[in-house]
């Protein structure tokens, strides 16, 4: 009787234990805890090991991009930062399918530039801007789990980076279009598979399994193992955050279901054209459930359009 008493304390220490380690997702603490200036050290720790320079966040700015929405709440995540060269930093997590996201983040990066040139202002006075999307979906084909984009011109017969000339503080300076062109990156969290070796694959691995170790000390992840704790949010915070999880896993397995009856109805067809259609219908009427669910669970209609491509016409009539 005494063993199974302190069997039982033992499991519950150890679940306790656990409980205390576990840690805040990602996405939640960029849009509740990241935006206060004295959490900027998470974040700081995270663009540095992402750009490979050391970054200081000195503001976070607000946009229409950035505001927080009602029907924000499973579907995007963005933070606009300046850092302390007065660069724009953009970054955004992505939990469910987008097909056209490509699209989306060049228009995000154009607005960002767009929003802080006042008109008649000097061109000089344009900011560079790094765009960062954490992307929980499948965006495409290709072996590794981050991808980076940059603006170069390279000469057609010579192989040569063009460097253009430019002026700096009444100078004529020259530089490379990639010093000025914005920046993106992809990360592609559910592609991470190997061990993590380095500071990226630790930041990784967090942001896959919302693991830390104890003794790490990597930028940013020792400074979130204080302050991303999940029992360090109240109760009521902590109430909302798991509601928070619910809903992505909601939409992931609606979406989901949808793409698997789209699937099967196309193969019962049993011709290549009938093939093609049964999958088109299949998926059109996934995508309808899927609508109509978020429909009725309050989502608004341009975020229903923008997850499941469907027109605003159609959902209004579901």
């Amino acid at each position: 009787m005494e063993k199974e008493k302190s069997d039982l304390k033992i499991m519950e220490e150890m679940e306790r234990k656990e409980l205390q380690d576990r840690y805040i997702r990602f996405d939640w603490a960029i849009k509740r805890l990241l935006r206060q200036k004295a959490n900027f050290d998470v974040l700081d720790g995270f663009l540095t090991v992402m750009l490979n320079e050391k970054i200081k966040i000195v503001e976070i700015l607000e946009s229409e991009g950035n505001q927080e929405r009602a029907d924000d709440k499973f579907n995007r995540v963005d933070i606009k930062a300046l850092n302390s060269k007065g660069e724009i930093i953009l970054v955004e997590i992505q939990n469910t399918r987008e097909i056209h996201y490509l699209e989306r983040i060049l228009y995000g990066v154009a607005k960002a530039i767009t929003e802080h040139i006042s008109l008649g202002e000097d061109y000089e006075k344009i900011r560079k801007v790094y765009s960062i999307s954490i992307l929980y979906f499948d965006l495409g084909t290709g072996t590794d789990y981050i991808y980076h984009g940059q603006n170069q011109f390279i000469g057609v017969h010579t192989g040569d980076q063009l460097r253009v000339n430019t002026c700096e503080r009444d100078v004529l300076v020259s530089r490379l279009p990639a010093e000025i062109f914005p920046e993106y990156i992809l990360i592609r969290v559910n592609e991470f598979d190997k061990t993590a070796l380095t500071p990226l694959d630790e930041w990784i691995e967090y942001l896959k399994d919302g693991t830390i170790r104890p003794d790490t000390t990597v930028p940013g992840l020792k400074e979130a193992r204080e302050k991303l704790k999940y029992y360090s949010m109240s109760p009521g915070e902590r109430l909302v955050y798991i509601r928070h999880l619910e809903d992505i896993n909601i939409q992931n397995d609606a979406i989901h279901t949808s793409k698997l009856e789209g699937r099967i109805e196309g193969l019962a067809e049993g011709k290549a054209e009938g093939i093609a259609e049964g999958k088109a219908e299949g998926l059109a009427e996934g995508l309808c459930q899927v609508a109509s669910k978020m429909k009725k669970a309050g989502v608004d209609i341009a975020t229903i359009a923008t997850c499941t491509g469907l027109s605003e016409e159609t959902i209004l009539s579901l």
